[in-house]
């Protein structure tokens, strides 16, 4: 794992170093009930499921078709320009 999730949340709860956390990836998936993620009011747990909806497999080949357009008309960023200005 690149995080470690038990430090993470010693660092999430009252005294620790971090104000909040929006995380959608653990180290034991899903998520158990008994995990203390659950409990910390200043963490958002999203479920990392994605590719378990009706319309991922049409989403996803439609946005590679769109990447693969725009990189052989030579864009730079295939439609996924960060803007740090805005914050993305």
């Amino acid at each position: 794992p690149i995080v470690d999730e038990a430090a993470l949340i010693d660092n999430l709860k009252p005294g620790g170093r971090l104000s909040g956390a929006a995380l959608d990836v653990f180290d034991v998936e899903p998520l158990p009930p008994s995990n203390e993620l659950w409990s910390l009011p200043n963490v958002l747990v999203s479920p990392h499921n994605m590719d378990m909806t009706e319309t991922f497999m049409l989403e996803s080949s439609e946005k590679f078709v769109e990447l693969l357009e725009g990189w052989v008309r030579g864009d730079d960023d295939g439609g996924n320009e960060v803007n740090k200005a805005e914050g993305y």
